[in-house]
């Protein structure tokens, strides 16, 4: 248990001292926040609803990119570095090596979470119920688990510059075309059918449900979770195929 809690520890205090997580995944949103919510004029009638919402779409966007970059990066660069075949050769087991990323990455998003849930509340004083902001808390924590996969299939990736290019634009296609930057309303109608199935519109979907008094669709759960067994059944896949060469 205490080599599990280092583990852990040892990853939170990487990923904090990872200037591509701190640019990415805590200012970018937060500026993008003040600059969407106070200093373009987008002419929405309903401005405290449009605060929330846009402070949900910068929290799923925060989470959803460290998932799939901050993690996938990583773990192509240990392996390039050799660092896994290292592990091997230590009394730490693979299965807690393996743990301690998934529960370090999640404490993170959790810090996330509430650094931009306090920036929302700092710049435009958004006002949710606590029982809102803790059920957007946890619907954000447990719907980021299938980008957890995908950052893990990103990790299978042989080269590092080849997984951070891929994980970048697969990160911001995902956050366009699932509504994060923008309302759907504004998007084409082909896009706006597209985006249905895809994982970032129905991680952001449910909390968007949340603060307007509505619990997540069981379609939004039962889209996230064909995408985290299709994601974990092709993580597994490749890692044998490679463990075979």
């Amino acid at each position: 248990m205490n080599i599990f809690a280092r583990q852990c520890t040892i990853e939170i205090l990487r990923i904090l001292r990872n200037p591509y997580y701190v640019f990415w995944s805590l200012a970018m949103p937060i500026v993008f926040y003040f600059i969407f919510t106070k200093v373009v004029n987008t002419n929405i009638p309903d401005v405290s609803l449009w605060q929330a919402h846009y402070l949900m779409s910068m929290t799923t966007f925060s989470v959803m990119g460290s998932a799939i970059s901050t993690l996938g990066i990583r773990m192509v660069q240990e392996r390039a570095l050799g660092w896994t075949t290292y592990i091997q050769i230590t009394p730490l087991r693979d299965s807690v090596y393996f743990m301690g990323k998934m529960v370090g990455q999640s404490m993170i998003h959790l810090f996330s979470i509430t650094v931009i849930f306090i920036a929302g509340f700092l710049i435009n004083g958004v006002s949710l119920s606590l029982y809102e902001w803790i059920m957007c808390g946890l619907w954000i924590l447990a719907a980021s688990i299938p980008f957890l996969a995908l950052g893990t299939l990103i990790g299978a990736m042989k080269r590092a510059d080849t997984a951070a290019g891929i994980s970048n634009l697969l990160f911001m296609i995902l956050a366009i075309t699932g509504g994060m930057w923008m309302p759907m309303d504004a998007m084409p109608k082909l896009m706006r059918q597209i985006a249905q199935w895809l994982p970032s519109y129905n991680f952001g979907s449910g909390a968007w449900e949340i603060i307007r008094g509505h619990s997540p669709q069981w379609k939004n759960i039962l889209v996230l979770a064909s995408y985290l067994l299709l994601f974990m059944v092709l993580s597994i896949y490749i890692r044998r195929k490679q463990e075979v060469v």
